[in-house]
């Protein structure tokens, strides 16, 4: 393992220490750690990204439940009327 020098403020660093004490943990081992998430969340992000048309449609109309099918037969006639 390469070791890497990153100027950083005393106090952070001290109570970052302290706080990795507290969890069992190397200080290392915490960025580490904290730099690993931060990386694999923007990579999943970029993947996963949703497009504009479907985030515009998020919370439009009611949901129906799986069982309820006189509303889910009225909402395709309402297709139907509409696109007629």
């Amino acid at each position: 393992m390469e070791t890497i020098k990153v100027p950083l403020n005393k106090h952070i660093v001290d109570d970052a220490q302290i706080y990795a004490r507290q969890k069992g943990l190397k200080l290392s081992e915490l960025i580490e750690s904290y730099l690993q998430r931060l990386v694999g969340n923007s990579k999943k992000a970029k993947e996963e990204e949703i497009p504009d048309i479907v985030l515009s449609l998020l919370g439009a109309g009611m949901p129906v439940e799986e069982e309820d099918l006189n509303a889910r037969d009225a909402y395709h006639e309402y297709l139907k009327e509409k696109y007629k």
